[in-house]
This record gives C-alpha cells, sequence and structure tokens, in this order.
C-alpha cells in the first residue's frame, strides 16, 4: 500500500545548528546538574543556576524580571538559554537575536523587539488530526542542485518506510517534507509522525531496530516501537506565536492594493495586536487554548541603545510577556545613546530586575565531550587521535574554532577515501581555515606594507 503526502510550501534545507542537540538543562531529581546531561556539558554552577529559574518560572515567580548571563565568548549562554526553553516545554517558542538586529532602515527598533518578543510567545491549541506514524526503516532521497547555488543541495522529493509493530505503509513525501526529514537529520531507527494535511514532521525518539546507530553519547531519547497501524487519528497539540496571528490578521484584513505595501513595511498596527490579544483571552478563557510563555533570548545586549533598553523594562510587566533572556561579554561600557557608562552598557534601572549568571571557560575534558557530542549530531567519526588535536585546538584558540574544524576535516577525509577524521586531517583543516586571533596576526604583518 502506497500513500502520498503533498507538500504545501517550500523550504530550502539547512544544515544542523550549533546547538540542535540541546534538550534540557540536564539536572537530576534534586536539580544538581550532571557533568554531561541532554547534551550539555560543564557549566555546572550556571546549569543549576538556570535550573532555579525554570522552577521560579513555573511557579510564577519571574513576572517582571530578566536573566542576564555574563561571560566570555563560546562559553555556552546561548546553549543554556536554549535548555531553559527546553525544560519549560518541547513546544515553548525560543526566539534567539542578537541586539544589532534591531538596527534597520525598514522597520523601527521597537517594532522589531515587539515581533520578536511576540514570536517567543506561544497559544497551544489541542485537536485531532490524521498523521502517519512509526518508525523509519528506510529512507531515500532525490536530491538535484539548489537554484540557489552550486553547492547546497535541495532534497526534492523522498521515500520513507514507516513501520510499527503491526503495519507498514511506504510514503513518497514531495520537496517540503522531505526538507523537513533531511533538516532534522531523520534516520533508520528513527521514531517520527507526519501530519497528513499539512506535512508536518515530528521526531518522537529513538529506537532500537536492526540498522539503526545508536550512540554512547546520543541526544535523542530512546522510546518503544510504536504499536497499531501507521495510518491513524492522534489528538496534537499545535503552537502558534503571536506574532504568527498578528500577521494572519493583518493579511486577512488588508485589501488587495495594500496587500504588497503592508508585506515590504512590515509593521503591524497597535489596534490588530490588540484585537488579537483579545480573541486569544477569549480562546483561554474557553478552555479551547492556553497560553505559552517562551524566551526571546537577546545576544549581545550590549548593543542595545536607551529606547531599547526602555521598552524591555516596560514589556517585562505587561500582561502578555515572554522570558526575557540577556548575554554580553562585556564589563563597565558606555549605554548606547547616552555619554553614561555602566555596567555591561545596561542602565541601572534595568540591571535591577535581572538574575545575573556567570558562565566560565570550559576545562580540556569539557571540550573533548562537547566535540564528541557535535561529531555524534553530525553524523561523523572521529580517531581518538583526531579528537585529542581538536581538543588541543579548542584549549589553544577557542572551542568554536575546534567545533568549526570538524566539518572542513570530514571533506579532507573524504578526499583521501576515508569515511574517519584523522588527525592528519584536522592539522591541515587547521592549516588552511585560521581562527580570529590567526587573522588578526596574519593582517597585522601586512598593514605596515599596504595600510598608509
Amino acid at each position: 500500500m502506497s500513500e502520498v503526502i503533498r507538500e504545501v510550501k517550500t523550504t530550502a534545507f539547512k544544515r544542523k545548528g550549533m546547538h540542535s542537540h540541546i534538550r534540557g538543562l540536564g539536572l537530576d531529581s534534586n536539580g544538581k546538574p550532571k557533568p554531561v546531561g541532554d547534551g550539555l556539558v560543564g557549566q555546572l554552577e550556571a546549569r543549576e543556576a538556570a535550573g532555579i529559574v525554570v522552577q521560579m518560572i513555573r511557579e510564577g515567580k519571574m513576572a517582571g524580571r530578566g536573566i542576564l548571563f555574563v561571560g566570555p565568548p563560546g562559553t555556552g549562554k546561548t546553549a543554556i538559554a536554549l535548555a531553559i526553553a527546553k525544560e519549560l516545554g518541547e513546544d515553548t517558542p525560543f526566539v534567539a537575536m542578537d541586539a544589532s538586529e534591531i538596527y534597520s532602515s525598514e522597520v523601527k527598533k521597537t517594532e522589531v523587539l515587539m515581533q520578536a518578543l511576540r514570536k517567543a510567545i506561544g497559544v497551544r491549541i489541542r485537536e485531532f488530526r490524521l498523521v502517519y506514524e512509526g518508525y523509519v526503516k528506510e529512507i531515500k532521497y532525490r536530491v538535484p542542485k539548489s537554484p540557489y547555488g552550486p553547492h547546497m543541495f535541495i532534497p526534492r522529493e523522498a521515500t520513507i518506510v514507516l513501520a510499527t509493530k503491526d503495519d507498514q505503509v511506504t510514503l513518497n513525501v514531495g520537496q517540503e517534507v522531505a526538507s523537513q526529514l533531511r533538516e532534522m537529520g531523520i534516520r533508520r531507527g528513527d521514531v517520527i509522525w507526519i501530519d497528513a494535511q499539512t506535512g508536518a514532521v515530528n521526531l518522537v525518539g529513538r529506537t532500537e531496530v536492526e540498522g539503526a546507530r545508536l550512540y554512547d553519547i546520543d541526544v535523542v531519547k530512546k522510546v518503544e516501537i510504536p504499536k497499531g497501524p501507521v495510518k491513524k487519528e492522534k489528538e496534537i497539540v499545535r503552537t502558534l506565536t503571536l506574532n504568527d496571528l498578528d500577521f494572519s490578521l493583518a493579511l486577512r484584513k488588508a485589501s488587495f492594493f495594500s496587500l504588497f505595501g503592508f508585506m515590504s513595511e512590515r509593521e503591524i498596527d497597535p489596534e490588530l495586536r490588540r484585537q488579537v490579544d483579545e480573541s486569544v483571552k477569549k480562546l483561554i478563557e474557553e478552555g479551547k487554548a492556553e497560553l505559552v510563555p517562551g524566551v526571546l533570548f537577546i545576544d549581545d545586549v550590549h548593543m542595545l541603545d536607551i529606547e531599547a533598553f526602555s521598552f524591555l523594562t516596560r514589556a517585562m510587566e505587561s500582561e502578555f510577556a515572554p522570558i526575557i533572556i540577556m548575554a554580553t561579554n562585556r564589563g563597565i561600557t558606555k549605554i548606547r545613546g547616552t555619554d553614561l557608562e555602566s555596567p555591561h552598557g545596561i542602565p541601572l534601572d534595568l540591571l535591577d530586575r535581572l538574575l545575573i549568571i556567570p558562565t566560565r571557560p570550559y576545562t580540556p575534558d569539557e571540550i573533548r565531550q562537547i566535540l564528541r557530542i557535535r561529531a555524534a549530531e553530525e553524523e561523523v567519526e572521529l580517531t581518538d587521535s583526531a579528537l585529542e588535536e581538536l581538543v588541543k585546538i579548542g584549549s589553544e584558540t577557542s572551542l568554536r574554532h575546534a567545533v568549526q574544524l570538524i566539518e572542513p576535516a570530514r571533506v579532507l577525509a573524504e578526499r583521501k577515501g576515508r569515511k574517519q577524521i584523522t588527525q592528519e586531517d584536522v592539522r591541515e583543516a587547521l592549516r588552511l581555515f585560521m581562527d580570529v586571533k590567526q587573522s588578526v596576526d596574519h593582517v597585522k604583518k601586512y598593514e605596515e606594507i599596504f595600510l598608509k
């Protein structure tokens, strides 16, 4: 029996992100951090503090407050912020932005921040949907060259065999579903379900079946093989953000002639937002939906100016407010837009509302564990000597540079007909790709000659 799922839209393939392996804070039942847990390594004090924050959020004790991570670059600030969102629930919205993103010539600073805030607030709606659910027995992609570049490949379609203990179905899926499967790294042994109407793919976990690759350090939870038919009705929980609802209402109210003008302007009328808020309140009161406050993470927060800080201070006290987490690697610095200096470049009235959590550089042992997790996530094999070489690089330069060298080293190994990355491959990648300090020193050598 063959079922066909139609694609509903087109998306481009994206590689796995730096933090795609994060599943939570890795705490035990007493709130104490495990040395390695849920994709996180080290930063024990910061993770324990984050666990306390999660408990405060669940108890409703974070109203009017925010969090500030302070530490050197590459010490896991973004990872811990994402882990907080994961601890609050898989469908908890997580929005990450750099503070410099607010300086746009097209949209006002406060509008950029408002959209980010509303993207970080979800509305959970429950309904029954027809889905295909089972473990992946086989998956094959048809991947032509991408029209966006000669070195990018986007899966055009895929054939996937889903099975349970009692049933098996072969699905021929279009580009939308195939792109999701590829982006999520779905492989044999993964338990997934696919919405028959929208084509949305959801990863449930990984099960032990013949041909499935299992790792000692895995970032996907292990689950049992599903039972019953593959095609079934399932209660689905959909989470839309307030920003999704804002744009949906704005598009419905926009006339044909003003539609393109609206899309280019990309600003929402405050009155429309008020209407969305009232509709959401009504759904919640009727028991048809519930609010899901998410996490807005603002990196390099010292780049915000005094107007943006004032806006965020007011936003923390609003009725619909996400958890606002900020991060910086600066000490005493000037508040942008003023002549005043302040700790971390943040006004004191906002600092008084923040719980400050420090992060510290990783030890070599912690770097080793992180590299093992990243290698498993990227599905590459490292020899022991290659791993130790990367640990050395991470200790002497930065963890980020060591992680970035894994993929170039894999390409070099494949060119030599090997699947395993050796120490030689890592050293060759290091010779070809500089870290930041080396690049600065490299340019300085030629400043006196070329930059006069």
